[in-house]
């Protein structure tokens, strides 16, 4: 690890903060590293500390902690355990001051920075850089201070430039650069090309006949699902150690680590972008790691893969309307659609469809139990259910009542909250309007309209997070009432639209639209049909009579009613 060289620096920024009284200032040290600092640029955590703390005995301070996060990039402030146990602690006040080596080891976002400094600020505590001179009490000082963040924004921007670029680079070298897949394990070994250490995948003994067998089962003939269940069954387990899915078996067959080879950069801009953006070309090199699965298999197992890729999937879903809206009694998954195949007396066989347990198809008896419930049985039920609660006006009207009473016994002190805290927002906006003004006027300068913006952007944070579920419990802030007439149109609708749908597909949609969850009792029988109500639902089963619709019925903001027939 290379040393922290500090030049020796003008520390007289601190001689305000001598003791008071017979008191010593009580200091929490903060220290940061991320792995790619300290494996690129030598950055150490302990002579970050070092450093610190011979500082603090020189002046005079009691170190009150030390608060260190390794390992970790700047990025955010909200992966960082020892920066918001640090935060804690600030508003109790349990120290005087907060000492870093250097800003960008509090943080490298500029708003964060700014946040965390007003926020100290705002509990009398002082922030100091040991490696930086400026007051964040002074008009100086906070433009200093803000330069300061901007810059360190701008260094993490390049850094993380050219680390992708470095990876990429390293990839197309055969090399690994980093994570955890089956089969492997990833040690640091030193470069030939590098000064700093590298990543090698090495074979791990305990998981490599886990791929192996997975090949094996695919190249016998067997499916995903057939697969997971297997290995679940015989006790192998995932990276993780959980149990394998449908999922982890396709990716593991689709994953050239398993010849050799390295793949990288598949996903583009993952951090933003997530799954959305699959990069056409991604890197594939030759690696450097010893391959688990001969070519000949590997060959094998792609050229089944795009044999069934190509196969048209015999099961329709449409035709089963209640796939996904239905839950396992057990685990709470989605149901989907499951066959047996039973032989009657007289040789014929006869093909039987259930709703079974989605996890218990997808992963195997390992996880779940099939709790199959017979589709004829289960389709004919729902269907006759909502039939007859559809043409029950009396028991329309009294569902309507139950819901309305108990709306009314917690709207009213709801929604008064509700106008207090949209005031409150209205406020803060105008706050924000005549912060801007002072600035343009030339009363307020840029780092103070900073510092009061991000104040108001925190205090406006604070209060949707407190309308949220404000509104939620009002319905979203919509309906105050829910009218038998809306009710009864809606089912009346369902009912004709069903009848008059022509595919399986467009009946399913109209279920999926009007039911929320159907659960199941533990005797195999449907226990419950919890229809939901929301905009969207009324718009679509309405729309057919709309003038007849009563004016109450304003649409004009969100609500959703979810209740049991």
């Amino acid at each position: 690890m290379g040393s922290l060289q500090v030049n020796t620096l003008d520390t007289s920024f601190l001689s305000d903060l001598d003791m008071e009284g017979n008191g010593r200032k009580r200091v929490a040290i903060y220290a940061r590293v991320s792995t790619t600092e300290q494996a690129e640029e030598g950055y150490s955590i302990d002579e970050q500390t070092r450093l610190l703390r011979q500082y603090c005995e020189r002046e005079g301070y009691e170190v009150y902690e030390e608060y260190v996060d390794r390992g970790i990039s700047g990025k955010s402030i909200k992966g960082r355990a020892s920066l918001q146990q640090l935060l804690d602690d600030a508003g109790q006040k349990l120290f005087d001051i907060v000492l870093v080596w250097k800003s960008n080891r509090l943080a490298r976002n500029i708003l964060d920075m700014l946040k965390i400094v007003d926020f100290l600020k705002r509990q009398n505590i002082a922030f100091r850089s040991y490696s930086e001179k400026y007051e964040t009490e002074t008009p100086t000082g906070k433009l200093q201070f803000n330069m300061m963040a901007v810059i360190a924004e701008f260094e993490r921007d390049n850094i993380a430039e050219n680390v992708k670029m470095g990876m990429i680079a390293r990839a197309k070298e055969g090399s690994w650069n980093g994570g955890q897949v089956l089969g492997y394990d990833s040690e640091r070994v030193q470069s030939d090309k590098r000064k700093r250490t590298m990543s090698r995948l090495v074979v791990n003994e305990k998981e490599a006949p886990t791929v192996r067998r997975i090949f094996q089962l695919y190249i016998e003939g067997h499916g995903y699902k057939a697969i997971a269940n297997t290995l679940n069954k015989e006790g192998h387990r995932t990276k993780k150690n959980n149990f394998f899915s449908i999922n982890a078996v396709k990716t593991i067959l689709m994953n050239p680590v398993y010849i050799g080879f390295i793949r990288y950069n598949v996903r583009r801009d993952w951090s933003e972008k997530r799954r959305n953006n699959i990069n056409p070309n991604p890197v594939i090199e030759k690696g450097q790691h010893a391959p688990i699965i001969d070519e000949e298999v590997w060959q094998k197992a792609q050229t089944i893969m795009k044999g069934r890729s190509r196969k048209p999937n015999r099961i329709h879903s449409g035709d089963y309307p209640l796939t996904g809206i239905m839950k396992c009694p057990v685990c709470g998954a989605g149901m989907v659609l499951g066959r047996t195949t039973n032989r009657n007396k007289d040789g014929t066989k006869r093909v039987l469809e259930y709703y079974v347990c989605g996890a218990w198809k997808n992963k195997g008896t390992a996880v779940c139990r099939s709790n199959g419930v017979r589709t004829q049985y289960a389709d004919e039920y729902v269907l006759n259910k909502m039939a007859k609660f559809a043409n029950n006006d009396v028991l329309i009207k009294d569902v309507v009542r139950k819901i309305n009473e108990g709306h009314r016994t917690i709207s009213e002190p709801l929604q008064k909250e509700y106008a207090v805290l949209k005031q409150s927002l209205g406020a803060i906006q105008s706050k924000k309007e005549k912060a801007l003004d002072l600035y343009e006027d030339g009363i307020l300068n840029k780092a103070d309209l900073m510092n009061r913006l991000a104040k108001l952007d925190e205090e406006k944070q604070q209060l949707d997070e407190r309308i949220a579920p404000v509104e939620q419990q009002l319905g979203q802030g919509g309906k105050k009432e829910l009218s038998f007439i809306m009710v009864k149109q809606v089912m009346d609708q369902f009912v004709d639209c069903y009848k008059k749908s022509i595919t399986g597909e467009q009946r399913k949609q109209l279920l999926h639209l009007l039911i929320n969850k159907i659960t199941i009792a533990d005797n195999r029988n449907i226990e419950s049909i919890k229809i939901q109500l929301n905009n969207e639902v009324v718009r679509h089963f309405t729309k057919q009579g709309e003038d007849e619709s009563s004016n109450d019925d304003d649409l004009s903001s969100p609500f959703s009613i979810v209740f049991t027939i």
